[in-house]
């Protein structure tokens, strides 16, 4: 699945043309290389996401289409 389309589904980020504005300015990064919003994302990816000072690492845990809300937090799990 594209990073892109994954950070949509898992609600990382609410929508995918703001993941991919993320992805183009740098602010993405899979296994501690930037990413563009085309990469494949695998199962066990460490996805890190800089929101200004503050960066957030996941770690993903499922690759799915289409989730429900309820259901999006178990498609990654949070790593410091």
């Amino acid at each position: 699945m594209r990073l892109d389309k994954f950070l949509k589904v898992s609600r990382l980020i609410k929508r995918r043309t703001v993941a991919n504005e993320a992805c183009d300015a740098g602010r993405v990064e899979i296994n501690g290389k930037p990413a563009k919003a085309s990469v494949d994302v695998k199962i066990d990816d460490i996805i890190a996401i800089r929101f200004g000072d503050k960066v957030t690492k996941a770690q993903v845990l499922d690759i799915r289409e289409t989730v429900r809300k309820d259901d999006a937090t178990g498609l990654y799990r949070i790593v410091e």
